[in-house]
């Protein structure tokens, strides 16, 4: 009762692939009994063998799993693939400090814990990216007594 040069005629006749054709389990026998294509094409008209729809690939999981990270799910450290700078780029990394440096010297400059020639000196240092944090900043202005004395 093998149906297999059937089911692979048909295949060919509806130009779909051997997995999509649907034989109807009541006319089994009408379809073992075809061996030419004639045959298989009227059993196709008789809806004895019928093409079977696509399958699709849900994408059910997916649009869960976005609707997590629109939410700040999965971001997680163990969760990110490529370098730091793919991520946040160098340029917005560098913007990001030097506001920060220029915000805390202008706060020390109106608050005359630092002269004005220092501002300046120490404006074109940040600018030059000799600092690598607010705190690196701090440090340099401790370790060069750069603060007013009182």
């Amino acid at each position: 009762m093998s149906l297999k040069s059937q089911r692979r005629m048909a295949a060919e006749i509806l130009k779909i692939g051997t997995n999509r054709v649907w034989i109807d389990p009541e006319r089994i026998s009408d379809v073992e009994s075809a061996i030419s294509r004639e045959e298989i094409r009227r059993l196709i008209k008789d809806k004895a063998i019928m093409k079977m729809p696509e399958k699709g690939i849900s994408r059910a999981r997916a649009r869960i799993i976005h609707a997590k990270k629109t939410a700040g799910k999965r971001r997680g450290q163990g969760s990110r693939t490529g370098k730091d700078g793919a991520r946040t780029p160098a340029k917005e990394a560098w913007i990001k400090r030097v506001r920060a440096q220029r915000k805390k010297l202008r706060e020390l400059r109106d608050k005359h814990v630092i002269t004005d020639t220092v501002y300046r000196k120490l404006y074109i240092m940040t600018k030059s990216g000799s600092f690598r944090s607010v705190a690196d900043l701090d440090r340099y202005i401790e370790a060069h007594g750069l603060r007013r004395k009182r």
